[in-house]
């Protein structure tokens, strides 16, 4: 058991770092953004979370439930979404009786944080379960590809918390804790699905698909309002594009 932990949270450690590395991109630009970067960014960010709800999240949970043969695969990830999308929903609502003095900028970002990092959640069990596997000696090549590619995957999600927590006026330092603080679930629940594999596993296209249905309320109601324009549409474009080679090409 200790030696399958160790390597679960080996495999979601490198994943969490491809996370806090694409986080780190806010270094890199100086000054306050330009109004047209702002929405080009937005826009990337909401390509790179609709790419992402369909290569990374409905379409595996599909092939895991039609995989496990007791419902149509179409079930758990319409379910799984629906829920997914009134989650986000409750939460928007709640949130600005959390604070006296609400800002607009606060509740967008905390529910563009709230949706990357529950994409995270169901992605980091992936890996932390490839990698107890392959420390039984099975399949170690395929974990290792599997982290490869969801780090990948990562890093423009990292990025895609970091940039708009800037352009909202956030400090560099604050914005890069933000986006890399969305990936530490992964490591966590790396381990902890090992710790409980049997119980977990079938609920995994729920999970996933309910973790979609999170990040599409958030590109649908805050990103792409803000993104319109010529900009952010080719942002989006950009984002989507990225995400999509990303996934296809190291699923």
């Amino acid at each position: 058991m200790l030696r399958s932990l160790g390597w679960a949270a080996l495999g979601t450690g490198f994943t969490f770092l491809m996370t806090t590395l694409g986080a780190a991109t806010v270094f890199f630009f100086s000054g306050e953004p330009r109004p047209k970067f702002q929405k080009a960014m937005l826009g990337f960010a909401a390509g790179v979370m609709t790419a992402a709800s369909v290569w990374s999240l409905l379409l595996p949970a599909i092939d895991q439930a039609r995989a496990e043969g007791k419902l149509p695969g179409w079930l758990p990830a319409a379910a799984g979404m629906l829920l997914g999308v009134v989650f986000l929903a409750a939460l928007d609502s709640l949130l600005p009786r959390l604070r006296r003095t609400p800002r607009e900028d606060w509740r967008q970002n905390t529910l563009l944080m709230t949706a990357i990092t529950l994409h995270n959640v169901p992605e980091g069990m992936a890996v932390g379960l490839a990698f107890a596997l392959a420390a039984e000696g099975e399949g170690l090549a395929g974990a290792a590809a599997l982290a490869m590619g969801i780090g990948i995957q990562n890093f423009p999600e990292g990025a895609a918390i970091s940039l708009p927590l800037r352009q909202e006026g956030f400090s560099r330092r604050r914005a890069f804790f933000g986006g890399a603080l969305s990936g530490s679930v992964e490591p966590v629940f790396g381990v902890l699905v090992v710790l409980a594999a049997g119980a977990v596993h079938p609920l995994m296209p729920w999970l996933l698909s309910f973790a979609a249905g999170a990040m599409l309320y958030v590109v649908v109601e805050e990103l792409v309002p803000q993104a319109h324009s010529r900009s952010g549409t080719c942002g989006f474009v950009g984002g989507f594009l990225v995400m999509m080679v990303l996934d296809v090409a190291l699923g």
